[in-house]
């Protein structure tokens, strides 16, 4: 890529942030010169371990327990349903960041396809999301080595908070490498259980079930069909966060080249980690299997205890902890890239642009924290209900940004086939219509987050937070344009 510009910081683009075609609202900023400039000391091996870490989490290491339960050896194709649509919406994502590769980029790849209002939105609802997630990771964690440490589980918290902001204030390269090893070690938890569950079905070791798992106690679909649909709404959630690696790829030493390796090692490595994993478990054991356990509740655990090998709950207690800082770490950083990226066009306070010697916002990943301390304060005075809040509270806001994200890259797409299609070097397959079916297919998701009871509420605090956000993005217009300080 080539190098910036003078005056202006990496993460800007060579091209206006928004379509020649009129938007209403104030004309974007352009980054100023004084305001420093992220450093570009991330590798490949940063970029595509930080997109897989995104993608890995307690989501699946507990929460497919759930999900087998309540859905039967179908849980395959709930995950199988998921992953598809995650995968088409990561390419778009990935399309853009590869033709417009910026800090922040989220947001202004939805500024660049729909406007301004669009990159208010996402910028802050992306902002929104991953504090809460930080918030639920680190009540998590401490959750986890409250069995072990005899300290009050809001003083844990607080710890597990305080440490991520430490390793990202040092510097990007410490937070990179920090989420390479916590990645790397999730990866090897997930290919050792392939590779062990893979020999024990084909009866090495042990008397084998084969398929029978999958046939028996009410067959593949012992809740019916509409039970694997209506899981794949809750799978969907736990599956979001790779193009994370999007917006780390603008402090890589070649954002566009990184981009897209991040984004094709991510696309099949989804169904290697989840819906392979998956399968084996509901192979190995059967449906209605119990997952509650003396130490954590995770399946993988269960099917380990199951197959014969031992400290299973002790050792994916530490693996679910890797992946909780591991989630707590990235949220602290993207957030603070975010703000970062928002105070660059006016809509956060300009001083959130400010980066020290090193290259670090720290004011941006200040801020980031300050919902990580209010969570803390809610542990300690509701340590039981701060959880459930934190969950309900996050809800749709994912899927509400990655609609506005695919509207984006159509409308992104069609513009740069007429004006710079030598940009376009990672596109989206099928365009313009698996683009269109990824629209419809999450329309579909919200609308049965409608219809289920379980989730309605958290459909209805995320379109609360939507039309909230859109209100300030009104007082932001009603101020009108922003006037860059040239000082």
């Amino acid at each position: 890529m080539d190098s910036p510009k003078p005056g202006s910081s990496p993460g800007a683009l060579d091209t206006p942030l928004v379509s020649p075609d009129p938007h209403p609202g104030p004309e974007p900023v352009e980054p100023r010169a004084d305001s420093g400039a992220l450093k570009r000391s991330l590798g490949n091996r940063h970029i595509v371990m930080i997109a897989l870490g995104g993608i890995i989490g307690a989501g699946l290491f507990v929460g497919s327990g759930a999900v087998i339960n309540s859905t039967g050896p179908a849980a395959v194709l709930s995950y199988a349903l998921s992953g598809v649509l995650l995968i088409f919406v990561i390419r778009a994502i990935g399309e853009m960041a590869v033709a417009r590769p910026s800090s922040g980029s989220v947001a202004n790849f939805a500024r660049l396809g729909l406007g301004n209002w669009a990159g208010f939105s996402v910028g802050w609802l992306y902002w929104y999301f991953w504090v809460i997630v930080a918030a639920i990771e680190a009540v998590a964690g401490a959750g986890i080595l409250s069995k072990y440490v005899p300290v009050p589980g809001w003083l844990l918290c607080l710890g597990l908070v305080l440490l991520m902001t430490g390793i990202n204030l040092l510097s990007v390269k410490a937070y990179g490498e920090t989420e390479f090893w916590f990645a790397s070690i999730k990866i090897l938890a997930i290919v050792f259980f392939i590779c062990v569950g893979a020999l024990f079905l084909l009866g090495v070791g042990g008397r084998s079930p084969g398929v029978d798992n999958l046939t028996t106690s009410g067959g593949f679909f012992p809740m019916g069909v509409m039970a694997a649909v209506v899981g794949s709404v809750t799978v969907l959630f736990s599956m979001g966060g790779a193009e994370i690696a999007t917006i780390a790829a603008a402090e890589s030493k070649k954002p566009a080249k990184y981009a897209e390796k991040a984004t094709k090692q991510v696309m099949h490595r989804v169904f290697l980690f989840y819906v392979v994993s998956v399968l084996l478990i509901v192979a190995i054991l059967p449906w209605d299997t119990s997952f509650a356990g003396k130490h954590i509740s995770s399946p993988f655990a269960v099917a380990l205890d199951h197959i014969g090998i031992p400290a299973t709950g002790v050792v994916m207690e530490a693996i679910v902890l890797t992946a909780v800082l591991s989630s707590l770490n990235s949220c602290l950083y993207i957030t603070s890239r975010m703000l970062f990226a928002l105070s660059e066009q006016g809509d956060a306070p300009r001083s959130l642009v400010k980066v020290n010697r090193r290259g670090i916002p720290v004011r941006a990943i200040l801020a980031g924290t300050s919902v990580g301390y209010i969570a803390v304060i809610a542990n300690y005075f509701f340590p039981d209900r701060v959880f459930l809040f934190l969950l309900n509270s996050s809800g749709a806001i994912q899927l509400i940004y990655y609609l506005i994200l695919v509207a984006a890259q159509i409308k992104l797409r069609r513009r740069l086939e007429q004006t710079d299609p030598g940009a376009l070097k990672l596109k989206m397959w099928g365009f313009p219509w698996l683009s269109y079916a990824s629209l419809a297919w999450m329309l579909v998701v919200l609308g049965l987050m409608a219809w289920i009871p379980d989730t309605r509420s958290q459909l209805t605090l995320s379109l609360v937070s939507l039309l909230a956000i859109l209100g300030c993005y009104w007082v932001r217009l009603r101020k009108g344009p922003v006037v860059a300080d040239q000082g």
